[in-house]
């Protein structure tokens, strides 16, 4: 299929402040190529047809993260959805569970104060070695899945738990936390654990395998914080 498409239907959920009191629906008609990208449809309405159209976007390969966003109901990242794959019309929300500044930017500071909170860097004050501190692969294997968050609030903002209580740390802070706690090299294990152990944390969890589904990277979110559950636990005895 080389020659354009028919136009696709794509369905914006807009919000200005300055003037409106409420989100609503615009409708835009997109011509598009067998490979575009939900992405390529929204740069073609902002830069050929609405300027003031408002969204996140960056790197444009599903490494960035920023451009995470509700499509057809489910959590995407707008770079990496092919429209060909979508059925029509073509809806595009932002994403739940924060709150929407305008059009498809949501506010990512909450999302951040709990990801922060799980203190998520390398935590070792133990005197430096000559090299490297080295692992197995064995022990790299053990958290190798939970280096893949891009922090793109997909996860997160698709969990039933977090719309309805915003203290909850949430999947991707949980993931991020999984990273060093598991991690041979880290010494703050306990620390993160006691963080995740209290009533915001991991065992708000219901499993309900959302956060699994909505990971643009693939990442066993639920497998993680299982395992983030049973540390606890184990850390309690």
């Amino acid at each position: 299929m080389s020659d354009k498409a028919k136009d696709a239907i794509v369905k914006v959920k807009r919000y200005v402040p300055e003037r409106d009191e409420q989100p609503h629906w615009e409708t835009y008609f997109v011509s598009w190529e067998p490979l575009d990208r939900v992405l390529d449809a929204l740069h073609q309405i902002k830069w050929k047809q609405d300027g003031s159209l408002t969204f996140r976007r960056s790197c444009a390969h599903g490494i960035c993260g920023s451009d995470a966003m509700l499509i057809n109901g489910v959590n995407r990242l707008a770079c990496k959805v092919l429209i060909k794959d979508l059925k029509q019309p073509i809806k595009v929300e932002p994403l739940r569970g924060l709150t929407v500044e305008k059009d498809l930017i949501v506010d990512m500071e909450p999302f951040f104060a709990q990801y922060r909170k799980v203190l998520p860097f390398l935590v070792n004050d133990e005197p430096a070695p000559e090299r490297e501190r080295l692992q197995s692969p064995e022990e790299r294997a053990r958290f190798d899945d939970t280096t893949k968050c891009i922090l793109c609030a997909a996860c997160t903002t698709s969990c039933p738990v977090y719309w309805s209580d915003d203290e909850y740390q949430g999947p991707a802070a949980i993931v991020n936390a999984h990273r060093f706690i598991f991690d041979s090299r880290d010494r703050a294990a306990h620390e993160r654990l006691e963080i995740l152990g209290d009533a915001e944390g991991a065992f708000k969890c219901r499993t309900t395998f959302n956060c699994t589904d909505a990971c643009p990277r693939g990442i066993h979110v639920t497998r993680a914080i299982q395992e983030v559950k049973q540390a606890i636990l184990f850390d309690k005895l």
